[in-house]
C-alpha cells in the first residue's frame, strides 16, 4: 500500500484512526470543550494567514533544520504531550519515543500517561521532554522531578493552563476515564474495535502510573480520583519559582497566551515560551492561539525561544506559526491518528507528510530559509 497516495493528508489518518479506535479513545482524543468554540477559532486563525509568493526564484532547496536549546533538530516540529495517550492506542507511549529517536525530534510525554518516566526516559535520551502538572505536595513534586532527572528526561515542560478541570462535553458522554470502566457501552466499543484490543489484552488496561505511584494504597475508582486530585495542584508564580530552583536542566512553561506573562517568566528564569490554548480543551472564551503568539513573540524579543502548538493540521500551518514568530512548534494528536491508523509506520508517515508539505509550500512561497517566510506574509 502506497500510503502516499492512499493516505496523502492528515485528515485521511484521522478517518482511519475513527475506525480502528474505540468511540471513548477517539473522543477523548478528538473533543474541545463546550460547543468547541475554541477548536473552531484555531482553525480559523490559522487558515486567515497567507503569504505573498515570491516568482522567478530558481531552483529551490528548502532547508528545515533548526535549533533549539541548545539541540540541532531537522525538522522544526515535535511530538506534544498527551495526556492518557495509554488510552489512545496499545503502549503508545513507548512507540512514540521510539519513532522520536527515529525521527530525530522531541518528544513530550504527559505526567497522565500509561508509562513511568523510567519506561521511556532511556529510549528518547536526549530528545525527551517531559511535561510536569503542579502539585499540592512539595515533597511529591520534589520526587518527581528526580525520577524524571534520574530517567534521563532533558528538558522540564511544566504546564499552567489547567488551573481547574474543564467539563470536555464530549469526553464525558463518551464516559472517558484510565482504566476504562466496563460499562456495556464501552465494552461494546472495545468489541468493535479488535486490533485496540488484542493490543490492551497483551499490555494490560492502561493506568496513570507515574502519579498513581503515589496513590498509597488505593485502588481503581479511588486510584484514578486520587492520582486526579495529585495532579490539580493551584500553581502561582512562588511554584514556577520553586520548579527553577529545584530543576538544573532546561525549563518551559507551557499555556502561556499574554505577554506580561511571558515576560515574567522569562524574569524568573524559564528557558522556553510556549504559546498554547490547550487546543481548545480547556476554555472556549479566549483568543484563538495563534492570535495570541505575535504579541508574546514581540515581548520574548528574542530573549527565550517561543514554542507553539494548537489546531496544527499540515505543513502550511507550521510555517504560519514559525512565520508569526514561533522558534519550534508541536504537534499532539496529529501522532495518535498516525499511530491508531498505521502503528508505526503511521508515525513515520505522517512526519514524511508535514516534511513534504513544508518543502512543497515554501517552494511555493519562494523561500528556502525558514527564516525568510516572515517576509512574505501577507499582513493585514
Amino acid at each position: 500500500m502506497d500510503l502516499d497516495v492512499t493516505h496523502p493528508a492528515l485528515s485521511d489518518l484521522r478517518k482511519r484512526a475513527k475506525r480502528r479506535m474505540p468511540h471513548f479513545a477517539f473522543e477523548y482524543l478528538d473533543s474541545g470543550t463546550g460547543r468547541e468554540l475554541g477548536v473552531a477559532q484555531n482553525r480559523a486563525a490559522l487558515d486567515a494567514v497567507r503569504f505573498r509568493p515570491a516568482i522567478l526564484q530558481g531552483e529551490i532547496t528548502p532547508d528545515l533544520n533548526c535549533t533549539t536549546l541548545g539541540h540541532s533538530n531537522p525538522t522544526p516540529f515535535g511530538i506534544a504531550p498527551v495526556g492518557l495517550a495509554g488510552v489512545l492506542w496499545p503502549d503508545a507511549e513507548r512507540l512514540m519515543a521510539e519513532a522520536a529517536c527515529r525521527l530525530r525530534m522531541p518528544y513530550g510525554q504527559s505526567t497522565v500517561a500509561a508509562a513511568t518516566p523510567e519506561d521511556t526516559g532511556p529510549i528518547v535520551g536526549d530528545l525527551g521532554w517531559y511535561q510536569h502538572y503542579p502539585v499540592n505536595d512539595p515533597e511529591i513534586r520534589r520526587d518527581m522531578l528526580a525520577r524524571i532527572k534520574a530517567s534521563g528526561w532533558r528538558v522540564l515542560v511544566v504546564t499552567v493552563d489547567v488551573p481547574g478541570e474543564s467539563r470536555r462535553e464530549r469526553q464525558r458522554r463518551a464516559h472517558v476515564s484510565m482504566p476504562p470502566v466496563m460499562t456495556p457501552g464501552i465494552v461494546a466499543s472495545i468489541i468493535a474495535s479488535p486490533v485496540w484490543a488484542m493490543g490492551m489484552a497483551r499490555m494490560g488496561m492502561p493506568e496513570m502510573v507515574f502519579p498513581n505511584s503515589y496513590s498509597k494504597g488505593a485502588r481503581g475508582a479511588d486510584k484514578f480520583t486520587h492520582a486526579g486530585r495529585l495532579i490539580r495542584g493551584f500553581p502561582d508564580w512562588s511554584y514556577i519559582e520553586a520548579i527553577r530552583a529545584e530543576w538544573d536542566g532546561p525549563l518551559v512553561v507551557k499555556g502561556v497566551q499574554d505577554p506580561d506573562d511571558a515576560a515574567r517568566l522569562i524574569d524568573l528564569g524559564v528557558d522556553a515560551i510556549w504559546v498554547s490554548n490547550h487546543s481548545g480543551r480547556q476554555f472556549e472564551g479566549g483568543p484563538a492561539a495563534l492570535d495570541a503568539l505575535p504579541p508574546v513573540a514581540e515581548r520574548v524579543a528574542g530573549r527565550v525561544p517561543v514554542y507553539f502548538c494548537s489546531g496544527i493540521q499540515g505543513g502550511l500551518d507550521i510555517l504560519r506559526a514559525l512565520a508569526l514568530g514561533a522558534d519550534f512548534v508541536f504537534l499532539g494528536k496529529a501522532w495518535y491518528f498516525a499511530l491508531a491508523a498505521f502503528g508505526p509506520k503511521g508515525i513515520d508517515h505522517l512526519h514524511h507528510i508535514l516534511t513534504a508539505d513544508m518543502k512543497s509550500n515554501m517552494t511555493q512561497i519562494g523561500v528556502s530559509s525558514l527564516d525568510d517566510l516572515k517576509d512574505r506574509l501577507i499582513r493585514p
